[in-house]
């Protein structure tokens, strides 16, 4: 029987293959804990910025709505610094709680983050309503106290941000996944996501439609042909001929849209996005030329387009 020495076992395990650092310690190294928690909060941020971008659309378009069907100047009203300081409160919210949902954390973890995006601005509504502070300052303020905000949240309850997978007994993101409502809908935008940032990005041509130049179809098949060649996808020539003759038929459109009455060249132009739509399907059925991410959200964006040049314009 052998006796080993700690340099023996040492030696033994970085010639097995194994680092030093995971001989010495059965758990993770020390440093992986600060890096789940920096990740944590980057995620955070990233969320904030997300749901300001996504949801603030939604916001102006139902406004728009509303003032149209009852005479209401809700669009003013939720142009004041105050109500748009809470309205931006809650599109982060929402956004962060998808995404900590998504992550496996608990209602209350959520609550509590959620309540980060809110108090920060709370603190300044009585100065701001009392004429203490300007409505600029309101929003840079809020916008300043809710980083250390939410930094004090995840202290609070640091080991669960500290880890790799939450912690507390809450439960997997897959079980979530398949056993919740929310964690469907989650699974749901998870799945289609580019079809809901296509329609979030055009979401403004149902309210202010917008006829496009002719030549701006020209971005249509130079894409494909750009990307195509970025991803080598053309080593079989006959791809690479279709895509050609995509190219030389939207060359003929853009064409003939320039030389007919402004009328029926605008038909012409709505017909090119929807044609375009149809491409985009059939490239993400087949999964070739462009990431299928991209041709789903090419095709939601050009049959909006389309269809709000022909119907709406």
């Amino acid at each position: 029987m052998t006796a080993t020495t700690p340099d023996t076992t040492v030696r033994n395990t970085e010639s097995a293959g194994i680092p030093e650092s995971h001989s010495r310690h059965s758990g993770t190294p020390r440093h992986r804990p600060v890096r789940h928690f920096l990740r944590h909060f980057a995620e955070m941020v990233i969320a904030m910025v997300v749901g300001m971008l996504l949801f603030g659309p939604v916001w102006e378009v139902l406004a728009t709505a509303v003032d149209a069907a009852t005479g209401l100047d809700l669009t003013r009203v939720l142009g004041r610094p105050d109500l748009g300081a809470l309205v931006m409160a809650t599109n982060m919210t929402l956004a962060m709680t998808i995404w900590m949902r998504h992550r496996g954390h608990g209602w209350a973890p959520v609550a509590e983050m959620g309540a980060a995006m809110y108090l920060p601005f709370l603190l300044f509504l009585p100065p701001y309503w009392l004429g203490a502070v300007s409505g600029e300052f309101l929003m840079a303020a809020g916008h300043v106290l809710m980083l250390p905000a939410m930094l004090l949240v995840m202290l609070r309850r640091v080991d669960e941000y500290s880890a790799a997978h939450p912690a507390g007994g809450h439960p997997a993101p897959a079980v979530i996944a398949s056993d919740s409502g929310a964690g469907r809908v989650v699974g749901l935008l998870k799945r289609r996501w580019p079809t809901w940032l296509a329609l979030v990005v055009t979401i403004d041509n149902w309210t202010n439609p917008l006829v496009l130049d002719a030549w701006v179809m020209l971005i249509l098949p130079l894409a494909y042909l750009g990307i195509g060649a970025v991803r080598r996808e053309f080593g079989d020539r006959r791809i690479l001929a279709v895509q050609l003759a995509g190219l030389a038929g939207y060359l003929l459109l853009i064409g003939a849209a320039l030389m007919v009455p402004d009328d029926l060249g605008r038909y012409l132009v709505g017909f090119g996005w929807l044609a375009h739509g149809v491409w985009d399907y059939a490239h993400h059925r087949a999964n070739r030329v462009v990431p299928r991410g991209f041709s789903e959200w090419c095709g939601v964006v050009d049959v909006v387009v389309g269809i709000t040049i022909i119907f709406l314009a």
